[in-house]
């Protein structure tokens, strides 16, 4: 990552942006300045989004909540896998019809976010693809008057979504997309008796071979169960022959796989792999939330020893399997062998690691107010946190 000073003068969150379909088709964002009244530099921002977001690769939605800096993005020229949300307050001045106009024209995708207090002119209407609405106020646009209609063309997005509840709600009264994280639900007696069977078939293979890496065994014993699910042994070798593995030679057998990786690499791969055990296209958001809070977790602690990375990043991906495979958690890892320190994280909410979790969760709630007093708690300064999250989403970037 380039030294940027812009680092240590905002504070980054993010979301996901999720289709119909429930892929998670764009990441977005957020971007608040420290200070209200800094100066800061978009041209910064915009380099840090290329190192992860190079404009051939995945979409990032750039959510900006400083009007200093928004007026300067406006008049930047981003790559054209950045979209941009505009509050309705910037879309309704004057001042920025020509450079909406120009990102428009630059294939950028733009977003309006809220609802106008004046109808958009025509042209500059059609510079706009989505209309972001929070996910409470959604049943707004259909009270919205025959001044405004014209809103109603523009594909609909919520946002706020914090449940597969709403997730599904949103689709239903007919959003194209929505942005934030369907995490919230608990689990309870009722959901955990519906727990999918799809999902629990996959688990109970990965966790058996987790269980076997934890004890040691043979590498024969290893091979014979990977042999009896053909599912997880192409995953293996698709994982280990990839471009992102870097190696000169094909590996064609498992027996090689697993001596290549090595017992952490392995177990490494099958947690990742854990977290993406299901079926369910209504669970795909939490496997992808899980995931990046593991690397997200690992690289808050880069400055730890191999021993303790590798144990929050555990927590991390363990940390939703409850809502993923509707299970206590107690029940999840009762047969693998984990320190007293990543129990403590996922049963009890206490711990060495609890910092690192609420600063994830701080992160992915894109609160200033939060993002603040976890920085505090974890003693990192925000610049330390803020090139935690770029590593690590440019990590999960290389694994889609």
């Amino acid at each position: 990552m380039l030294e940027m000073a812009i680092l240590g003068q905002v504070a980054l969150g993010y979301s996901a942006f999720i289709d119909v379909k429930r892929d998670v088709s764009a990441t977005r964002l957020t971007v608040f300045p420290i200070k209200p009244d800094s100066v800061l530099d978009v041209s910064e921002i915009l380099a840090a989004i290329k190192e992860v977001w190079p404009p051939e690769g995945g979409l990032v939605l750039l959510n900006v909540a400083s009007e200093s800096l928004l007026r300067d993005l406006l008049l930047s020229q981003p790559s054209r896998n950045v979209m941009l949300e505009i509050p309705a307050f910037a879309a309704c001045d004057p001042e920025n019809f020509a450079a909406l106009s120009a990102l428009h024209s630059n294939a950028n995708v733009l977003m309006l976010k809220g609802y106008p207090l004046s109808p958009l002119p025509p042209e500059l209407l059609r510079c706009f693809k989505y209309l972001i609405s929070d996910f409470s106020e959604d049943q707004r646009l259909l009270e919205l008057g025959s001044q405004q209609a014209a809103l109603r063309a523009l594909q609909r997005v919520n946002e706020g979504v914090r449940s597969v509840a709403d997730m599904e709600l949103s689709f239903s009264r007919g959003a194209l997309a929505v942005i934030g994280w369907p995490i919230d639900e608990r689990v309870t007696t009722e959901t955990a008796s519906r727990a999918r069977a799809g999902a629990q078939t996959d688990l109970q293979v990965v966790l058996e071979l987790i269980g076997l890496v934890d004890r040691q065994e043979s590498i024969d014993k290893i091979e014979q169960t990977l042999k009896r699910d053909p599912t997880l042994g192409f995953k293996l070798m698709k994982y280990i022959n990839s471009s992102a593995f870097g190696l000169k030679v094909e590996i064609a057998s498992f027996r090689q796989a697993i001596m290549m990786l090595g017992y952490q690499r392995i177990k490494r791969w099958l947690v990742l792999l854990m977290a993406t055990a299901t079926r369910d296209p209504n669970l795909k958001p939490l496997m992808f939330a899980a995931v990046r809070r593991g690397l997200l977790m690992e690289a808050l602690a880069g400055g730890d020893s191999e021993e303790v990375r590798s144990e929050v990043f555990i927590c991390g991906v363990f940390s939703l399997l409850d809502r993923i495979f509707q299970q206590p958690i107690q029940a999840l890892i009762k047969t693998l062998t984990l320190s007293e320190r990543v129990h403590e994280t996922l049963v009890e909410e206490s711990g060495p690691y609890h910092p690192y979790m609420e600063m994830v969760r701080a992160i992915e709630a894109e609160s200033l107010y939060d993002f603040r007093l976890s920085a505090g708690n974890l003693l990192l300064s925000v610049e330390e946190i803020n090139r935690a999250q770029l590593r690590a989403l440019a990590a999960a970037a290389q694994l889609e």
